[in-house]
Formats: structure tokens, C-alpha cells, sequence
């Protein structure tokens, strides 16, 4: 009633090439934000999971509060880290943020 027979006919035979033209922004950025967002998290998580099994007793560490210690004793899930003489701090391996130079830490 409100749209004439010819609008109708073109709005529904529309072209595939023309529906797969429309599709492209899309697909471009997804592309874009799996280069940009993704790939970099991706690879910052891979490269702080090589650090944390890389962590050995005596490594100077930042934990993520923003403490800096020194690695008294290692657990498979846990850390002691002594951050005065006399007082250690139990946290989670993943919590280590940093590991520094050696002397860093007095």
C-alpha cells in the first residue's frame, strides 16, 4: 500500500554481489581489531607466563601491590617473598608483575 511494486521488486532481488559488498567493512574490522587488541594481549600473556616458570629463589620481583622483595621460598602455586629482613609475603606466582636486575633490591 505504502511502497510501490517497483521498490519491492528491487529490495528483494538484490544481487549476491552486492550483500558480500556489504559484509566486507565487517570483516575488515574484525581484522583490524584482531591485529591491533588481540595479537598483542595474546602475545604479552605468553610472554609474563615464560617469566613466572622462569622464576628462581633470590630473583628480585615487584608483585603487583607494588612491592619489591626478594624470593625466599617457591611453591608450585605460591611465593614467599621477603621484602624487609625477617618478613616475607605469601602471594600467588601470577602476582609477580617484574623481575629486576639483581641488586635492585637492598
Amino acid at each position: 500500500m505504502f511502497i510501490s511494486n517497483a521498490f519491492a521488486q528491487t529490495a528483494a532481488g538484490g544481487s549476491t554481489e552486492s550483500s558480500l559488498l556489504s559484509l566486507a567493512p565487517l570483516v575488515l574490522m574484525f581484522v583490524v581489531l584482531y591485529f591491533i587488541m588481540i595479537r598483542p594481549q595474546m602475545k604479552k600473556q605468553k610472554e609474563h607466563k615464560a617469566m613466572i616458570e622462569a622464576l628462581s629463589k633470590g630473583d628480585e620481583v615487584v608483585i603487583a601491590g607494588g612491592l619489591l622483595g626478594r624470593i625466599a621460598k617457591m611453591g608450585d602455586t605460591f611465593v614467599h617473598v621477603e621484602v624487609a629482613s625477617g618478613v616475607e609475603l605469601q602471594v600467588q606466582r601470577s602476582s609477580v608483575v617484574q623481575v629486576l636486575p639483581k641488586g635492585t633490591f637492598k
